[in-house]
């Protein structure tokens, strides 16, 4: 098995690399570039850098070229996302951020030219924001969605729309919506997909909820849908085809929040090595110590594993395989590599670490959510155990794909 990346890809990867510590890891020392509520970079400061990137040819890799992107398979995406986020502010800069990230393979995926260019260009070119409107309060969907609720009824050539949702990152910013709700009582078939336009009526942001950890641009709200009117030209797929649409947006998504979480895994850990390279305890560096070497190096190991799962689930990804188990392994395993490593550099700084001296406590705050945006860890355990009931001993075969 060849492990090394192509060349295509290598060029770009290490051109990411450069950029990032160029351009944008300097913008993480000065508190000015920080929007104080978001705790991400301030938009004027993001759309001068997405304009360097655009100018460098990095821009929006995992799009078609003929409309501004790289076209980058996903095994390119994976080592270039990881080199993005070795800065809190990277994927954003390089339009490569969910949930903009995830919408736009998706509809690349489905929409008519027609449609890509009215939905699909903006989100590309950077001018506009997207959203995901899934999630229900209770007793509505959450990781089941099965439990929907918000309800889309089909009155002549149009759809009306009432319902709840919350947690939809982004939406305070966001222009256009893909939107999950109820068309039917049909178990397999009652969810439909639909787009819509922020400036339409029938729908407003009642909150922008509060999290633990650090914005992204637009928060994460609460929405009310009062008689939303959205054209059946704008159904994405066809009617009862919402959980298809949304396992083609939600299974290269989810691996793209793994490739982003390795590259901010290996951030924290390379911190926390210059910090114990440097600061002595009781006659030793602290790299000295071996209870600090088994730390470092468990969570070393863990980033790798994690890794090596997110690439195997990019390569069958590329190879028309669903790659549903892997992408699932991925999920878990890297979002719990990246808490290991944000609390293993967190707890061998100290005080350091937990201050606002360096990205450590921004990163710890973030990789918590890690392990519950996208499906919870427990969630991604059941896939498994459901494909391993189904497969048996060929769950662990050497699959090459479709």
């Amino acid at each position: 098995m060849d492990f090394a990346l192509p060349p295509e890809i290598e060029d770009y990867r290490r051109r990411v690399r450069a950029f990032v510590a160029d351009r944008i890891l300097p913008l993480e020392d000065d508190p000015a570039n920080f929007d104080p509520v978001e705790e991400n970079v301030k938009l004027e400061v993001l759309q001068k850098v997405r304009a360097e990137v655009k100018k460098a040819g990095l821009w929006a890799l995992q799009m078609p070229k003929e409309r501004g992107g790289q076209a980058l398979p996903v095994v390119g995406m994976a080592a270039c996302y990881e080199e993005m986020n070795r800065s809190i502010f990277g994927p954003v800069c390089f339009n490569s951020a969910a949930p903009d990230d995830g919408t736009m393979i998706a509809l690349n995926k489905v929409l008519t030219e027609d449609q890509k260019d009215k939905w699909l260009q903006p989100l590309i070119d950077g001018e506009v924001q997207s959203a995901f409107a899934m999630t229900e309060p209770h007793p509505g969907a959450g990781s089941d969605p099965l439990m929907m609720l918000t309800r889309a009824e089909k009155k002549g050539g149009k759809y009306v729309v009432t319902g709840r949702k919350w947690f939809i990152t982004g939406a305070a910013n966001a222009k256009h919506f893909i939107l999950i709700a109820r068309t039917s009582d049909d178990r397999r078939k009652g969810l439909s997909a639909f787009l819509f336009h922020a400036d339409q009526p029938g729908w407003r942001v009642v909150r922008r909820i509060g999290i633990m950890g650090p914005e992204d641009h637009g928060g994460h709200c609460e929405l009310e849908f009062d008689g939303l009117e959205i054209p059946e030209e704008n159904l994405l797929l066809n009617e009862g085809d919402g959980l298809k649409l949304t396992q083609i947006r939600l299974g290269t998504a989810r691996l793209t929040h793994c490739m982003r979480w390795t590259g901010m895994a290996k951030r924290a850990l390379e911190i926390a090595s210059d910090y114990i390279a440097e600061r002595e305890s009781f006659g030793l560096k602290l790299h000295e110590h071996e209870g600090v070497q088994w730390m470092m190096g468990e969570a070393a190991m863990e980033i790798e594993i994690g890794r090596l799962l997110t690439m195997r689930a990019a390569w069958l990804l590329d190879q028309g395989d669903f790659a549903r188990k892997e992408v699932s392994m991925a999920k878990v395993v890297v979002s719990e590599a990246l808490h290991k490593a944000a609390d293993t550099a967190l707890q061998l700084m100290g005080a350091k670490g937990y201050s606002k001296d360096t990205p450590i406590e921004w990163m710890y705050r973030y990789a918590r959510l890690a392990r519950l945006g996208d499906g919870a860890s427990e969630v991604h355990k059941m896939v498994m155990s459901n494909f391993l009931m189904k497969e048996g001993m060929d769950f662990w075969s050497w699959r090459s794909g479709k």
